[in-house]
């Protein structure tokens, strides 16, 4: 995955060194253009070259190439009331490129495709035992559904430029987007999906879930501006965003929040360290809390009609024990977010952002969590003053991770659509 899709989220073209060549010239102005109609369609082309200062004669050329590329419809004549010829309303194409999203969790497989509106037009999803199987058979199946996701896509008159696979685990900068350095619950390190990748067509670019779940906050979600992003899956993902970029550290290992230190000395951690939030707050800890792993698996033993593990959906068992008013779901999910709020209070007065966003599984269970995050934030912000309302659960929940992925390409067609759809403009 380039940096275009992970740091440079605000739209912008790299910088460029030296005097720009006409071909660089117009491949700017075309990335000009295609923004400027995604950020405030319909618009017509007169609207265009007032909104982008370019010429009507070159807008014309840049939007006729544009929609000779697919990348642009242009409508109904508009009846704006204005004197003069009414335009045509431009608007960012629905049926033509697209981006797929992939998804690999400890126990399922996912799929989205979305357009180049941001709409999902093709959503899949599988229960899949990853956790301790090879990243071999895991990736051998993803990519059976990638492809599958691909031909719904093509049926309904999209065409996959761009996959981006998110994963539970680390990715390193220095690898060329397609290295896992470690994904400590899928049993993985220094997993190259490249090498391994089975299916036709190119491997996906790679990337953290919780990074890309925050960029979907970004962009489709409640995040803007600088703000923390943190989600329960199987661990506990964060991500940090920074005046509208993605920020991931040195060597890409930015977010750790799972590993903050809540309780010194405390409950070991998968990582070898003690004290750190992951067994206070994370997903496992919770139903082990609760008690409902352990009812889970008797379930299971037991001859339900659930026979397998995978058919459970522990957040939504725990939504709905909280719901009825079990006292021990309750009682589990307030010391979760008791421990949530202390390490979020820090990353809070680190890093100053405007919001605090749960996502993941956090977010279907964030009626239940956020009174007691609310009272520690309140108890540990003492330098500035914290609003209650900028900590919220994000509307996208569960689904960020994929649609992130599938907005990396979505994002980067809006903003350099020479790069993927128009080479001859590259």
């Amino acid at each position: 995955m380039t940096e275009d899709g992970q740091q440079q989220s605000d739209g912008g073209l790299a910088a460029r060194r030296g005097p720009a060549s006409q071909q660089d010239m117009r491949r700017q102005n075309l990335a000009l253009v295609m923004r400027t109609v995604v950020d405030a369609h319909p618009l017509s082309r007169a609207d265009v070259a007032g909104r982008t200062g370019l010429t009507r004669t070159a807008v014309s050329s840049l939007v006729d190439e544009l929609i000779g590329g697919g990348l642009l419809l242009e409508g109904e004549l508009e009846r704006s009331g204005r004197v003069g010829r009414p335009g045509r309303a431009l608007a960012p194409n629905g049926d033509g490129p697209a981006g797929l999203g992939l998804e690999i969790g400890v126990e399922h497989l996912g799929a989205t495709v979305l357009d180049l509106r941001g709409e999902v037009r093709v959503a899949l999803h599988r229960a899949a035992p990853n956790a301790g199987r090879s990243a071999a058979e895991t990736l051998a199946e993803l990519a059976e559904l990638a492809e599958r996701a691909e031909r719904e896509a093509v049926g309904l008159g999209l065409r996959v430029v761009g996959r981006v696979l998110a994963v539970p685990g680390s990715v390193p900068l220095d690898s060329p987007g397609s290295r896992v350095e470690h994904a400590p619950n899928l049993g993985w390190h220094r997993v190259d999906v490249a090498e391994l990748w089975p299916g036709p067509g190119a491997a996906p670019a790679v990337e953290n879930e919780a990074n890309l779940g925050a960029l979907a906050e970004l962009w489709q979600g409640t995040g803007s501006g600088t703000f923390v992003h943190v989600s329960a899956g199987e661990g506990i993902g964060g991500a940090l965003v920074l005046d509208g970029r993605l920020f991931r550290g040195v060597q890409g290992f930015a977010g750790e929040l799972g590993h903050l230190t809540v309780h010194p000395g405390g409950h070991l951690c998968s990582c070898g360290a003690r004290g750190c939030l992951e067994p206070y707050a994370g997903l496992a800890a919770v139903l082990r809390s609760a008690g409902v792993a352990d009812q889970l698996d008797e379930l299971v033993s037991g001859g339900s009609e659930l026979t397998d593990r995978q058919e459970i959906d522990p957040i939504a068992e725990l939504a709905r024990r909280a719901e009825a008013g079990d006292a021990g779901t309750r009682r589990a999910l307030r010391q979760a977010g008791t421990a949530l709020g202390t390490a979020l209070a820090a990353a809070v007065n680190l890093i100053d952002p405007a919001t605090l966003v749960l996502g993941g599984g956090y977010a279907d269970l964030a009626q239940w969590l956020l009174p007691a995050m609310r009272e520690e934030l309140a108890a540990l912000i003492r330098v500035r003053p914290w609003p209650e309302e900028a900590l919220r659960a994000s509307p996208l929940g569960r689904r960020g991770p994929v649609l992130g992925a599938a907005l990396v390409t979505v994002r980067r067609l809006h903003t350099d659509p020479a790069a993927l759809w128009l080479p001859e403009a590259g």
